[in-house]
C-alpha cells in the first residue's frame, strides 16, 4: 500500500511564467517555468501509466497533435498521448484551440503547415476557470496565453508540431498529417454527477478524471483504484494524516485512503487509470458539527 506526496519536476518553456503562486512555489531563477511534472518521490519506484502536470502560460503554445497508441508504437514509442485539461485560472480573453474550423484534405493540411495558415484554421474558443477540455489523440490543439491548467495524460511526450509562432523549433509535418483528425473536434466532455460530492469529468479508455467536493469538517474513505492522483484545488484536508492544501499532489496505490476535510472543505481533482469509473469510490463517514458558542446559544432574534 502506497500513499505519498508527489514531487514536482520543473520544465522550462519559452511560453512559461515566472509567477506560479498560489499553485506552486518552485524557484524561477533559471527562466520561465512552463510545466510542473508530478512524480513519485520514491527512488526506483515503478513508472506510472499517467502523468499529471500543471501548465503556466504567458504566450501561446505551439499548435500540435499527438499520436494514438498504434501509430506511436509503429515508430518505436511505447504509447500515444490522450490528455484532458482542467482550467485552474484564466485571464479575460484566454483561449484554447481544439480541432479545425473546417475539414481539410491531407494535402491542404500539409500546405497550411508549410505556409503557416494553420494558425488561422484552428478553432479557438474562450475558456474560464473550472472549464474542462478533452483532447483525444489525433486532435489538433493549442493552449493560449494567460492560463493555468491541470493536465492529466498518458505518460508520453510524443508531440508533433504544426506551427510554433516563429520560435525556430522543428515542425513535424509528415507525422502530423499522418495522425491528425483533419476536421471539427467532436469530443465534448459530458459531465456526470455521481453524487453531490463527486463529478465525472472525463471517461476515456486511458484514464478517468473526476472532481470531488468534500463538505467542511467531514470524514471520507476513498476506495482508491490502483494508481490514483489527487490534486487539491480548493480548501485543505488531512489525507491519511498528511496535511494537504492548495496545489498539493498525492499519489496513491492503496485500497483505502482516509480523508478529513478542513473547516472550508476540500475540492480536488482525482485521476486514475481507465477505462471504467468506480461507482462506489467515495464514501462519507460522518460530518463534525461545530459546537455552538455561548453567544450563539443565547441569541434571540428581534421580532
Amino acid at each position: 500500500m502506497t500513499i505519498e506526496r508527489a514531487v514536482a519536476q520543473i520544465t522550462y518553456k519559452p511560453w512559461g511564467s515566472t509567477y506560479l503562486q498560489p499553485w506552486a512555489t518552485a524557484p524561477v531563477n533559471d527562466g520561465a517555468i512552463g510545466e510542473l511534472w508530478y512524480q513519485r518521490p520514491t527512488a526506483g519506484a515503478p513508472e506510472s501509466a499517467l502523468l499529471l502536470k500543471l501548465l503556466f502560460t504567458t504566450e501561446p503554445l505551439s499548435i500540435q497533435v499527438h499520436p494514438d497508441d498504434e501509430f506511436a508504437q509503429s515508430i518505436g514509442l511505447p504509447n500515444g498521448k490522450t490528455e484532458a485539461w482542467y482550467i485552474l485560472d484564466a485571464e479575460p480573453g484566454a483561449q484554447v484551440a481544439v480541432g479545425l474550423k473546417r475539414s481539410l484534405t491531407p494535402q491542404e493540411l500539409r500546405i497550411s503547415i508549410a505556409d503557416g495558415s494553420i494558425a488561422d484554421l484552428v478553432q479557438w474558443r474562450p475558456v474560464r476557470k473550472d472549464d474542462v477540455i478533452f483532447v483525444p489523440a489525433g486532435t489538433i490543439h493549442a493552449i493560449g496565453a494567460g492560463i493555468v491548467l491541470a493536465e492529466i495524460q498518458q505518460r508520453s511526450d510524443a508531440t508533433f508540431r504544426l506551427f510554433d509562432y516563429g520560435r525556430q523549433r522543428e515542425l513535424h509535418t509528415e507525422n502530423a498529417v499522418a495522425v491528425a483528425e483533419r476536421g471539427i473536434a467532436r469530443h465534448r466532455p459530458l459531465l456526470r454527477k455521481f453524487s453531490d460530492s463527486r463529478t465525472l469529468l472525463i471517461a476515456s479508455p486511458h484514464f478517468i478524471f473526476e472532481k470531488i467536493e468534500l463538505l467542511p469538517n467531514s470524514d471520507w474513505v476513498l476506495k482508491a483504484p490502483p494508481e490514483s492522483w489527487i490534486l487539491v484545488i480548493r480548501g485543505d484536508a488531512e489525507i491519511d494524516l498528511a496535511h494537504t492544501a492548495l496545489g498539493d499532489v498525492i499519489f496513491a496505490d492503496a485500497q483505502r485512503i482516509n480523508i478529513s476535510a478542513g473547516a472550508d472543505g476540500m475540492t480536488a481533482l482525482l485521476a486514475y487509470v481507465g477505462p471504467n469509473a468506480y461507482p462506489e469510490l467515495l464514501e462519507q463517514q460522518y460530518q463534525t458539527v461545530p459546537t455552538p458558542t455561548a453567544a450563539a446559544l443565547s441569541y434571540r432574534p428581534t421580532l
